[in-house]
């Protein structure tokens, strides 16, 4: 299987060969471009045009973050799977309000279901605030019900805000620590170590995303719950709600209560609270290993990795624009 390859240091990453090589102060090491499926850069490094033209010949994506951890943009070679007939239902779906709202509905249903199966997981290994979880997660059903009757984007925005504010509220009670106190979110810049985890967990599962839609016919332009304007990319974004809470929410759980991530991996900028280099390293490492953790799938009945759910997940939503078969959003069920 095809690796995610992320770069901290500062370097160069040029093509040698067939190979892709990285040379920075400490090391020279040549990388197998057929391992890998994707690259994040994190550091200082340089890379010239020919590089490109191999990276986009062998279809990788590259995404950039600055020093910061601050995601910058992407690299997106040339599609190479293209299919106009794709592109047109997609934009057809969009267009359509009905079509278009019916589609954004899912994506905020699917999302707000896995909020609920994250906070019936924890809520059954936590010793006190169970009854405030149990309250949140009735409001939670509640809002599910809300979503038949909601006729415009705006109103799903505001229903799935609303959701995710209220699930916001547990994480006190499932991590009860007082490095991490969620306080309220807060993104640009964020004001203490849990929201600074959160966003940049999040950054990387859309860009996540973004890299498993450029392995479909999917146009990553055109998304439906959020709007296709004059942001490069925002299909992923939908996809990613429906992976957030079990990809990243999860992962922030078990990296605190396992004191994998501790108070020492943040830093201070200014009046931002940022992860550090160290931070980042250790998140992404386990993430990373998320990712390739596989899980038995009901309906194919076999094992498969957690990336792969999401090329599934798009395979989905393409049959769904195409009218093989209505999107059912998957749903962990642990």
């Amino acid at each position: 299987m095809k690796k995610t390859l992320y770069i901290f240091q500062n370097g160069e990453l040029r093509r040698k060969s067939n190979s892709l090589y990285f040379e920075s102060e400490e090391r020279k090491k040549y990388i197998p471009i057929e391992d890998v499926s994707d690259i994040y850069i994190f550091g200082e490094v340089d890379v010239s045009k020919k590089f490109l033209e191999f990276v986009s010949q062998k279809e990788i994506c590259l995404h950039y973050f600055n020093h910061y951890g601050y995601y910058i943009g992407t690299f997106y070679p040339r599609e190479h799977l293209n299919a106009g007939y794709i592109v047109i239902k997609q934009a057809e779906h969009y267009i359509d309000n009905v079509k278009r709202i019916n589609l954004a509905k899912k994506f905020v249903d699917g999302s707000i279901g896995q909020m609920m199966q994250v906070l019936k997981y924890y809520r059954n290994r936590i010793v006190e605030g169970k009854e405030e979880i149990d309250k949140i997660v009735n409001d939670l059903v509640n809002n599910r019900e809300l979503l038949k009757d909601c006729g415009s984007i705006e109103e799903l925005m505001a229903v799935e805000g609303h959701s995710r504010e209220k699930y916001y509220k547990t994480f006190d009670f499932i991590l009860r620590n007082d490095d991490f106190k969620f306080e309220k979110r807060t993104k640009r810049p964020p004001l203490n170590r849990l929201n600074a985890l959160i966003s940049f967990g999040n950054s990387i599962c859309y860009t996540t995303v973004l890299s498993e839609i450029y392995k479909t016919y999917l146009d990553p332009r055109i998304g439906f719950l959020h709007a296709t304007n004059f942001r490069r990319f925002s299909l992923n974004l939908d996809v990613a709600e429906i992976f957030k809470p079990i990809m990243v929410d999860r992962l922030i759980f078990t990296s605190i209560n396992k004191k994998m991530i501790t108070k020492k991996d943040f830093d201070k900028n200014m009046e931002e609270i940022i992860l550090s280099e160290d931070g980042r390293k250790k998140f992404i490492t386990e993430l990373d290993n998320r990712m390739k953790t596989t899980i038995n799938h009901r309906h194919l009945g076999k094992s498969v990795s957690y990336r792969r759910l999401i090329r599934l997940e798009l395979y989905k939503i393409q049959k769904h624009i195409m009218g093989e078969k209505d999107y059912v959003p998957y749903q962990s069920l642990w």
